[in-house]
């Protein structure tokens, strides 16, 4: 289970990150990450939010392909920058996908994320 000190709660961390992050997706989720915010005053804990819409099905459908989601975010939340924030947004089609498939999606799109990332990094200098 994703620690309590990584969910992000705040929709002003939601909103940062889907605005001002690089993006990567796959079929069947988007990745929103942004790096450590620039001011010293927060904590280095990387939040993690997820965004499952209706269009993904029923509550009970949600709220399963969230608590995927959060158990497969709980494994990789040592691997990303501390003070990152990352939000997970799942597209309709995590519906019906395995775990080992939205595994799969979530580290192709953290990747492509991560690349972007860096790339434009790069370009601000």
């Amino acid at each position: 289970m994703l620690p309590a000190r990584n969910r992000m709660r705040r929709s002003v961390d939601f909103t940062d990150a889907v605005r001002r992050g690089a993006r990567g997706g796959s079929r069947r989720l988007v990745v929103h990450l942004t790096g450590a915010p620039p001011t010293g005053d927060r904590e280095s804990a990387v939040l993690v939010g997820f965004v499952v819409s209706k269009a993904v099905g029923i509550a009970v459908r949600r709220n399963e392909v969230k608590r995927r989601l959060r158990g497969l975010m709980a494994e990789r939340v040592d691997a990303l920058v501390p003070g990152s924030r990352i939000v997970v947004r799942a597209l309709p089609a995590s519906a019906g996908a395995s775990s080992a498939a939205l595994a799969e999606d979530l580290d192709a799109a953290i990747a492509t994320a991560r690349r972007r990332s860096r790339t434009t990094a790069g370009n601000r200098r």
